[in-house]
């Protein structure tokens, strides 16, 4: 859409891009997760998190499949916005459960955000990813509701908490401009009003934690890529790249 100011933009690509990633994060488990039930289920959210973020990408550069191929995978890293918590690679299932929780919770509270939006395609984007949300939320609830009641795993999914706490921060950082777009009505705030009331959910979820000593890892920011970053995307085009020009 030509008519979107650089505020605009900023904050839709920095929700797509944690969109994207996440997606792709979720794949990398299918078959290998610990069992049949969670490669399908994570097979679909990674699908829906990909649906969404395309439909993101669409509102920025319109409907053409080469123009949305081109922001998805063809950007110099520097001019991603996606935040570390998607972009750092998990090899153990229980800290890929607890970002799952994390980021899904988040992505409700931030969803809401562009509910109301002036940009009607993404209050009706808004209104389709939430009614797939609540099954993804659904799905690590009921995980959850089981593994924490058993003491071993309790401990495990307790340690994996607090790694991916720092990053998860993250979440909130605003885009450049971000305050422009809320003036803009294209978000009904920034990202950060959502952190008080995701807080609230981590501490119901997994008992009260000590926010005040948990600082944003400080190589987190939206503008700054995790170490990972870089052969995760490499993994991402690794087809892509044997023929950029093929038609699939």
């Amino acid at each position: 859409m030509s008519d979107l100011s650089p505020a605009a933009r900023e904050v839709i690509l920095a929700f797509a891009d944690d969109e994207h990633l996440m997606g792709q994060q979720h794949t990398e488990w299918i078959g290998v997760a610990p069992f049949l039930e969670e490669d399908l289920a994570f097979a679909s959210i990674g699908q829906d998190e990909l649906g969404h973020a395309a439909l993101l990408f669409e509102v920025l550069v319109g409907g053409d499949d080469a123009a949305i191929d081109a922001i998805a995978f063809f950007r110099d890293a520097d001019e991603w916005r996606s935040c570390a918590l998607v972009e750092c690679t998990l090899e153990d299932w229980g800290d890929t459960l607890v970002r799952h929780w994390l980021y899904d919770s988040a992505e409700e509270l931030r969803w809401q955000l562009f509910a109301g939006s002036s940009v009607q395609a993404l209050a009706d984007i808004a209104v389709r990813a939430e009614s797939e949300e609540r099954f993804h939320r659904r799905h690590g609830d009921a995980l959850l509701d089981a593994l924490l009641t058993v003491d071993d795993a309790a401990g495990r999914l307790q340690t994996a908490l607090g790694r991916l706490l720092p990053m998860a921060l993250a979440m909130f950082d605003g885009a450049a401009g971000e305050a422009d777009a809320v003036s803009e009505g294209v978000i009904s705030g920034p990202f950060a009003s959502c952190a008080d009331a995701w807080k609230q959910r981590v501490d119901d979820r997994f008992g009260a934690q000590d926010w005040a000593s948990i600082d944003a890892d400080p190589s987190a920011g939206r503008t700054t890529r995790h170490a990972d970053f870089a052969p995760m995307l490499d993994r991402i085009r690794e087809v892509l790249d044997l023929d950029r020009s093929a038609v699939w």
